[in-house]
């Protein structure tokens, strides 16, 4: 079985949905078989991966609801070569759906069930909230990876987030743990970029991935060409550190006893 990774932080512009993306891009380009699931309901992601999000006959909302098969709201990123559950804003509605749902915090643990096996990776974009649908990416995910922009609030989110996956650890679903956290849009000239940096390493050690993802023009040209950085540009050194991100990635589970890879 693949592996399920919620791609999460409470804070928005840490570059998550970049992260997101690209790591799929880049697990696909080292032929894995990789799902993107857009649980946002800015639908970035799809928009990202080269699917029109205000064309979809069938998405996220239909596979959460039960109203659909997933594997029928499942489409492939027309360049990148993955899988793409694609969302737009009709996911907002499934926030208040979703209240009233039976089993509401599993629907995407029992939506992914008939399809979960065909994929090494299955990667989930997670709203800048921790609202219902982060709670399912949480309670169906194996690991929570946390793009972490390196500047001076970004510790005090990140206690905030670590608490809720603890939480649900210990009440909902006890095989989370963390992935990893990624430093996004690091700039090294700057000091306080490197303090923060050098704080988290003191904090959380090897969680931390080494691969650091710099400020790079490129990355944020990529999503309005609706492509992923490697495609758009795979020269460019944010295409080479998400490229080097799913490889430290990919070895780290190859060392884990029964990891994927």
């Amino acid at each position: 079985m693949g592996r399920i990774i919620a791609v999460a932080n409470q804070k928005g512009g840490v570059g998550k949905t970049t992260t997101a993306v690209n790591t799929a891009a880049a697990l696909a380009a080292m032929r894995r078989k990789v799902l993107l699931i857009d649980l946002d309901p800015q639908g970035n992601a799809t928009t990202g991966s080269g699917l029109d999000k205000h064309a979809l006959e069938r998405s996220t909302l239909e596979a959460l609801m039960g109203e659909r098969p997933i594997a029928e709201c499942i489409q492939t990123s027309p360049e990148a070569g993955y899988d793409v559950l694609p969302s737009n804003g009709d996911l907002t509605a499934a926030e208040v759906r979703l209240l009233e749902a039976p089993l509401r915090e599993k629907r995407l643990a029992i939506a992914l069930g008939p399809v979960a096996d065909a994929y090494d990776y299955v990667l989930i974009d997670c709203p800048p909230s921790l609202n219902m649908l982060t709670l399912n990416a949480l309670v169906a995910a194996d690991s929570v990876l946390v793009p972490l922009q390196t500047e001076y609030y970004a510790l005090e989110g990140l206690s905030a987030l670590l608490a809720t996956v603890k939480q649900i650890r210990d009440h909902r679903n006890p095989r989370l743990e963390m992935e990893g956290i990624v430093r996004t849009m690091h700039d090294p000239r700057n000091n306080l970029d490197n303090q923060v940096s050098a704080q988290l390493i003191q904090h959380f050690g090897d969680k931390v991935f080494r691969t650091m993802i710099p400020r790079n023009v490129r990355v944020a040209e990529a999503p309005s060409h609706g492509l992923p950085v490697m495609l758009y540009d795979k020269s460019s050194r944010g295409a080479i550190s998400y490229m080097a991100l799913a490889s430290e990635m990919t070895r780290r589970h190859v060392a884990q006893p029964g990891g994927a890879g």
